[in-house]
C-alpha cells in the first residue's frame, strides 16, 4: 500500500477491462489492482469459474475494492459488449482471422483518440490457460499484441491487463506545441459521421443474428458441421467495416426486404 493516497478513488472514465472465463479470484484481482493503478475503475467478467464474488479477488486487490465491489458479471460474450463502440482483443497467440494487429503503445493512443471522439471502448481477455478463443477473438475490432520473447510469451493475466492499463495512462499527458491535447486519427481529416456514431456492439450483434437466421432459413449456411467456422467469418467481415448505426439500421433493412422478396416470389403449395 506505500505510495497510496486513500482518500483518492482514480478512476479517469478509460476503456473498459473485460476478463473473460477467468478462473483463479487472484488473477481477477490483480487485475482490478492494476486496473486502479492507472486510473481504469470498470470491470466486467464473463463465466468467472470460481463464482463471483471471489473473497481471493478482494486479498489480491491489495485496496482496489472499488474496482471489485463494481464488477458487473455476465454469461455471454456478446452481452458483456454490447454497449461499446470499439472492442480490442489482448492475445499473444497467432490467428487465422484477418484483423488489423497493434501493439500496446498503439492501442493506448488508439484508445484514447476514441475515447474523446465519444465513443465507448473495451480490452477483452482470455482465460489463464488458453486466452481467448476464435470465437471471442471475431468479437473484436482489433488484436492487441505486446512484443515479448517468442520462446515465452504468455503473460499472467494480471500482467496483461496492467500492460494494457499503462499504456493508456501514460498517453493522456501528449500535447502539441501550443498545449493543446493531441487530436488524435478521428479528429481533421477523417472519416465524417454527421446524424450518426459508431454502431454498439449490441446493435451490430443485432444485425448479425437477424442475418444468420435467415441465411438458416435460405440454406446458405450448410452443411451443419460447417455453420459455426461459415458464421465466424461473416461475423469478423463485418466486424472490420466498422459500421455507423446507421449503416446498421441500413443492413437490417436490406435483409429484410430481400426476405420479403422472396416470400413473394415463392409459389404457394
Amino acid at each position: 500500500m506505500a505510495g497510496t493516497d486513500q482518500t483518492r478513488r482514480p478512476v479517469t472514465g478509460g476503456p473498459v477491462i473485460i476478463l473473460a472465463d477467468p478462473q483463479l479470484g487472484e488473477n481477477i484481482g490483480s487485475s482490478a489492482r492494476a486496473m486502479a493503478n492507472f486510473g481504469l475503475g470498470e470491470l466486467r467478467l464473463i463465466r468467472p469459474r470460481d463464482g463471483w464474488p471471489n473473497d481471493y479477488a478482494y486479498k489480491s486487490a491489495s485496496g482496489a475494492d472499488w474496482v471489485i465491489e463494481d464488477a458487473v458479471v455476465f454469461d455471454r460474450d456478446e452481452t458483456a459488449i454490447e454497449d461499446l463502440h470499439y472492442v480490442y482483443a489482448s492475445t499473444a497467440r497467432p490467428r487465422d482471422l484477418v484483423k488489423p494487429v497493434i501493439t500496446p503503445d498503439q492501442a493506448g493512443q488508439d484508445m484514447r483518440a476514441r475515447i474523446a471522439d465519444g465513443q465507448k471502448v473495451g480490452v477483452l481477455f482470455g482465460r489463464e490457460r488458453a486466452g481467448l478463443s476464435n470465437d471471442q477473438v471475431s468479437l473484436a475490432d482489433m488484436i492487441v499484441t505486446a512484443p515479448v520473447n517468442p520462446a515465452f510469451a504468455s503473460l499472467n493475466l494480471g500482467q496483461a491487463v496492467l500492460l494494457i492499463s499503462y499504456e493508456w495512462f501514460k498517453c493522456g499527458e501528449f500535447t502539441l506545441g501550443d498545449g493543446r491535447r493531441e487530436l488524435g486519427p478521428h479528429a481533421e481529416p477523417g472519416l465524417k459521421m454527421p446524424g450518426t456514431r459508431p454502431a454498439t456492439k449490441e446493435e451490430l450483434i443485432g444485425f448479425l443474428e437477424h442475418l444468420e437466421g435467415e441465411l438458416d432459413m435460405s440454406g446458405f449456411l450448410k452443411p451443419v458441421e460447417k455453420r459455426p467456422a461459415m458464421v465466424r467469418n461473416i461475423r469478423n467481415m463485418f466486424q472490420r467495416t466498422l459500421p455507423t448505426e446507421q449503416d446498421v439500421r441500413t443492413l437490417r433493412g436490406i435483409v429484410s426486404s430481400l426476405t420479403r422478396t422472396h416470400l413473394r416470389k415463392k409459389p404457394n403449395p
